[in-house]
């Protein structure tokens, strides 16, 4: 069994974030879906379709979400399947926070989650370039 991932972005973020993934491991480890929110979307349609997505990926060890932007259309079609204990949710989704998920399998839920948000949070740096 293991942790299903389920992306819901803006757009196709979520789509690009999965091909630039896949090519830095031979094979995804954990299974991923993603769900693209356009602007004009049906949100009640959208989180029917976020729902059947969570119900294929969940095997018994639950569900991590990730969504791009708090407050926006996809983090609340996200939110709407918070879950404790089954499905946790986690905006601001970057390349660190996904990559830092896929290198830690053998965590639990809760575990997974902040392994998750540390990786997002360490993955973001102000690049100066020092004064001469």
């Amino acid at each position: 069994m293991s942790i299903g991932l389920l992306l819901i972005t803006h757009s196709r973020i979520g789509d690009a974030l999965i091909e630039t993934v896949k090519k830095m491991f031979v094979e995804l480890p954990l299974p991923i879906e993603t769900l693209t929110v356009s602007t004009e979307c049906n949100p009640d349609q959208m989180k029917s379709e976020a729902h059947r997505l969570v119900e294929n990926l969940d095997d018994g060890d639950g569900v991590l979400v990730f969504t791009d932007m708090y407050g926006s259309t996809p983090s609340n079609i996200a939110y709407s399947l918070a879950d404790s204990g089954r499905v946790n949710v986690v905006s601001g989704l970057n390349l660190p926070m996904l990559i830092r998920t896929l290198n830690y399998l053998d965590l639990d839920l809760k575990s997974l989650t902040e392994k998750a948000v540390s990786g997002g949070r360490e993955g973001i740096h102000c690049c100066e370039r020092p004064i001469e």
